[in-house]
């Protein structure tokens, strides 16, 4: 341990070197627009990107100086609502997809059809336009969008002459899969043969599952007035496809996965997941890997989609400003280079053509033919979202552990009625209290 005077002496050197980098940081132009913007520290790669991309934006124009501030993503919506609160938003603000809704009803959003070119939006994927609109209005904008579907070892669907299905519209059945699974399971040492990242946790339960919900015909909330959960999320379509996914689990087709890597070894020969796990697989498999629909419940199969995307806050001061720099993002250069960093479906047309793995014929052009097919459903456009979420969380937890499938569900969708009717079904337009649109 140093002694207290080699401390000081050191905090000394410190202190005068921080002095010195004060002194050399160039004055701020005051002839430039200062956008403060706020996005999640996300993994390594995205951080990257994205700093090289204020720092390109920044040295390629001299009217406007985008300042970057990087949230913890954990704890990233609990800081955007203290903020609001305080009247501390930033100009531009990046989000979750789903909390969308919520921002824009508390006020904290303003609309970007006036600010965005018509070009841009038109270059937009439709599932980027969808996931970013509330009651008409264009509030939010992806450069990327998300990929979930079933990976596959071909050699062992191959070794048990399973069909493999070309496209979503040519899916599993439920029953077929089901009967996939327990012919896997007589050729295999535990019987476990199906990923389906139980060792995530938190929206993952939300994202994934909710696609089998709705392949069966139900939902997490009735979509047509978004009022009420009950009849939707505790409707026998609901109830049969969690049954079903219990099923599965209590069988002991469903490998735990708490390694994260009972795909990557061999343990299984089906793993639910997105686009995020396409590097590490085909390392693994290579030429044996298959990206398939997740399986047809009875109304065709269907995929979850929506990621972080982009608004306006009604802080800003300079739209104009902000919207430059989201049109900068969406070049399909910019695009791109987000895209190969976390891997994701770029979230343009052109950029979608650039790309070696989406574009016609691309290892991973099943995740952009989902979304482009009415496949991929988007999570509910509901204020309640953040609450729906949650409870449809906890539910899946505990029909995992057990509980029983009707019983839960019902309790789940009882608080989510409690939460809509407390806030008197979300009145909108605004009431003028939450803030201008």
């Amino acid at each position: 341990m140093p002694s207290f005077g080699v401390c000081a002496a050191m905090l000394m050197i410190i202190g005068s070197l921080l002095l010195s980098a004060c002194e050399r940081e160039p004055a701020r132009d005051e002839t430039r627009t200062r956008l403060e913007v706020w996005a999640h520290a996300g993994q390594e790669s995205e951080r990257d990107t994205l700093r090289a991309q204020v720092e390109r934006f920044n040295k390629r124009q001299d009217a406007i100086d985008v300042h970057l501030t990087l949230v913890p993503e954990g704890t990233y919506n609990a800081q955007i609502q203290a903020a609001a609160v305080a009247g501390d938003l930033p100009e531009l603000l990046e989000f979750d997809g789903p909390f969308l809704y919520t921002y824009v009803w508390q006020g904290h959003l303003i609309p970007l059809e006036g600010l965005l070119s018509e070009t841009a939006r038109r270059n937009l994927l439709p599932s980027i336009i969808e996931q970013g609109s509330y009651h008409g209005r264009l509030y939010s904008v992806g450069t990327f969008d998300s990929g979930l579907a079933l990976y596959a070892d071909r050699g062992r669907l191959e070794r048990i002459g399973a069909r493999i299905p070309a496209s979503p519209r040519q899916a599993w059945t439920v029953g077929e899969f089901s009967m996939l699974l327990a012919t896997l399971a007589q050729d295999d040492t535990d019987g476990a043969v199906l990923d389906l990242k139980l060792n995530y946790a938190g929206e993952w339960y939300t994202y994934a599952f909710s696609p089998f919900i709705q392949s069966a015909g139900g939902d997490l909330i009735d979509r047509s007035t978004k009022l009420r959960a009950s009849g939707a999320l505790n409707s026998k379509a609901s109830v049969g496809a969690m049954a079903t996914l219990k099923g599965w689990i209590d069988a002991g087709y469903v490998d735990p996965n708490i390694d994260d890597a009972a795909f990557v070894s061999g343990r299984v020969a089906l793993a639910l997941g997105g686009h995020w796990n396409y590097r590490d697989y085909a390392a693994a498999l290579g030429e044996q890997l298959l990206l398939l629909p997740l399986p047809d419940f009875g109304h065709g199969a269907k995929t979850g989609q929506g990621s972080w995307s982009w608004g306006v806050t009604v802080n800003c001061k300079a739209p104009a400003a902000a919207a430059a720099f989201l049109e900068f993002l969406l070049i399909p250069e910019e695009v791109l280079a987000m895209a190969e960093a976390n891997g994701a479906v770029p979230g343009t047309h052109q950029a979608v053509a650039r790309s070696s793995r989406y574009r016609e014929g691309g290892p991973l052009r099943l995740f952009v033919e989902q979304l482009l097919g009415g496949h991929a459903v988007p999570r509910p456009r509901t204020p309640a979202y953040p609450l729906l979420t949650a409870l449809f969380q906890q539910a899946f937890e505990r029909i995992r552990s057990g509980g029983d499938v009707k019983s839960v569900l019902d309790r789940a969708a009882a608080e989510i009625d409690n939460e809509i009717e407390d806030n008197m079904g979300y009145p909108w337009p605004v009431p003028t209290r939450r803030g201008k649109q």
